[in-house]
């Protein structure tokens, strides 16, 4: 038996094809992988839209969070994986709009050459302290 809980999208079944998980539970401790901005097909979305693709994955992590009684509240780190800095001014507003700080969690921001993805601007991945042991 895992010491793990393997956290999956709701309604979404898990893919036979990955060799990880969306997100990872140990007690009120949550890992979220370094998701990109594709739909449930896994296709890209909002391609070329550094904002919106923020957007979308900070989405993506509030249906994992929440599958589990969690909210984007409950983030205490991030790192966000960059292509370019065109547009990255404005990811700091959504950051506020989504995240609801203060607090705000901690972040680290890494320029890359590019991602596995193609065509994905950002990938981000998170850290999240429930606030009380899922049921």
């Amino acid at each position: 038996m895992s010491a793990f809980v393997p956290i999956h999208y709701p309604g979404v079944e898990a893919s036979g094809r990955l060799t990880f998980s969306p997100a990872v539970r140990v007690g009120r401790m949550v890992w979220i992988s370094g998701l990109t901005a594709t739909d449930d097909t896994m296709k890209l979305v909002h391609e070329g839209d550094l904002a919106e693709q923020t957007r979308y994955i900070l989405g993506k992590m509030q249906r994992l969070l929440e599958s589990v009684g969690g909210s984007l509240a409950d983030i205490v780190d991030t790192t966000e994986y960059v292509t370019t800095f065109e547009g990255y001014e404005k990811t700091a507003a959504i950051r506020r709009e989504m995240l609801k700080g203060p607090p705000w969690p901690a972040a680290t921001g890494v320029l890359v050459s590019g991602l596995i993805r193609k065509g994905a601007l950002i990938e981000i991945k998170a850290t999240a302290m429930l606030a009380r042991e899922p049921t």
